[in-house]
């Protein structure tokens, strides 16, 4: 079975081909760094570094570009809040962004562009729309994308520009040919971030930043672009009416959009008191499981779900997921695996990649682990344990110390004293005197300490 994905653009699953045979060019919308990156970024980032990896699994030289937005309104404004510079502001933000995202497991991008170095770039595209017709400088200064002049406007989102009401994100202004027309470069104003253009100086809108900067890294047209749902309508949509208006050409093959997220089945909002950073998550997960066992559980349960699916997010179905991942690491605990490399040919590999192919459906793929997982338990096989530990390998999962994962959080264990109770329960079950095996037992499970009794005698222990 070749790969296939679903096309937000033609909103049917098509068989993939690059540009390019053995090379693949993807663009994901990155964040806007004015504050940590929140839990829905987390499911957003997670789903294309799996989609990137199995394209890398598939044979494909990929080139992943994700974008920083290091110059925007709300940059601007909580750095005046702060008394920074904007460009401060935005270092900081960029620099714990990667640092989350790498907490959760997702390769570096290939190239990771921002705003402000592509300044040049911008300008260069918005005079081409210009002298095409499609852009113009407005009574206020800025310059403006005139929506109606691109026929096609609103394929993507499925809105029809007639229907179309300007959005809060932009404000209706007089000085517009039409309220629906969007910035590509907004007239400075006093305080702010400014570059020289022949329009004066200001500085570049939202939308022009990923236009610029994907068709230079990846070309005029390519393969993959991805984001979260909310960028579709209208970041994308614009970025397609500014890209195929200046070039004259399709600008994506193949766009891709990760379902939302909620948070206790309501949307996640800091006014609702349910905003969870990803940093929030990650301490609060690890200091229940373990350090980097929280990290692993977390992307664990951001991607048993289909990247399209909607998602809810509890602590009650992060704790399901954790003890799921127990499950495959006390497979892997219990039988040594093999060396061999992975044979796609093998019983499980091919399941697995059969529910990969199939737009990335990692929850058929997840499914496919824990029938492995049961025929390891069933018979210890060394061959069956290391396709479990390669398969999860692609997911980016089952590569920690498997009785460390099953242990948990040992910190405020004493596991010598555990051992010492272990040891006298083996004696006392020795002894036939099942009562104070039994006392040990549940003394243990009151501290949270589970045991397990193997065949041969040997008993292990994990946090509860």
């Amino acid at each position: 079975m070749a790969l296939k994905i679903y096309n937000t653009l033609s909103r049917s699953v098509e068989p993939f081909k690059s540009i390019t045979p053995g090379k693949v060019g993807m663009y994901v919308c990155g964040v806007t760094v004015y504050d940590d990156c929140h839990i829905g970024h987390g499911r957003t980032f997670i789903a294309f570094d799996v989609a990137r990896r199995w394209l890398q699994e598939s044979g494909y030289d990929v080139k992943f570009v994700r974008n920083v937005t290091d110059v925007d309104d709300k940059i601007i404004k909580r750095a005046a809040e702060r008394k920074i510079l904007p460009s401060e502001l935005a270092e900081t933000y960029t620099k714990r962004m990667q640092e989350d995202l790498e907490e959760l497991g997702c390769l570096p991008p290939s190239v990771e562009p921002r705003a402000t170095q592509y300044i040049p770039k911008m300008l260069a595209l918005i005079e081409k729309l210009e002298e095409k017709g499609y852009a113009y400088q407005d009574k206020n200064g800025d310059v403006d994308f005139s929506v109606r002049k691109f026929k096609p406007y609103g394929a993507l989102s499925g809105k029809k520009v007639d229907e179309l009401q300007p959005g809060e994100r932009v404000k209706v202004e007089e000085a517009k040919q039409d309220p629906l027309d969007f910035a590509l470069w907004k007239r400075a104003k006093p305080g702010e971030p400014e570059w020289d253009s022949k329009w004066g100086k200001g500085r570049p809108g939202w939308h022009i930043e990923c236009s610029a900067m994907s068709c230079d890294l990846l070309g005029e047209t390519f393969d993959i672009h991805g984001g979260g749902p909310d960028l579709m309508f209208p970041h994308h949509e614009n970025e397609i009416a500014q890209s195929e208006a200046a070039n004259g050409k399709k600008f994506v093959n193949t766009w891709m959009h990760s379902g939302p997220l909620r948070v206790n089945g309501e949307k996640m909002s800091k006014s609702l008191g349910n905003f969870w950073t990803i940093r929030d998550a990650l301490k609060e997960t690890n200091t229940q499981y373990g350090d980097k066992n929280g990290n692993e559980t977390l992307r664990f349960f951001l991607l048993r779900s289909h990247y399209r699916s909607p998602i809810d997010f509890s602590s009650a179905l992060v704790e399901d997921a954790h003890q799921a991942l127990i499950r495959l690491y006390t497979a892997l605990k219990n039988t040594s695996a093999d060396d061999k490399p992975l044979d796609w040919n093998e019983k499980y590999a091919a399941q697995f990649k059969e529910a990969m192919d199939d737009d990335f459906n990692t929850a058929q793929a997840v499914a496919v682990l824990f029938e492995l997982a049961k025929e390891v338990n069933q018979t210890k096989s060394p061959e069956l344990a290391r396709q479990l530990k390669k398969l999860g390998g692609v997911l980016g999962i089952l590569q920690l110390d498997p009785e460390a994962f099953v242990k948990g959080a040992v910190d405020s264990v004493d596991e010598a004293a555990v051992e010492a109770l272990i040891a006298e329960r083996k004696a006392a079950k020795a002894a036939k005197n099942w009562a104070r095996a039994d006392e040990i037992r549940k003394e243990l499970l009151e501290k949270n300490i589970v045991l397990e009794d193997a065949p041969g005698g040997v008993t292990t222990w994990r946090r509860a």
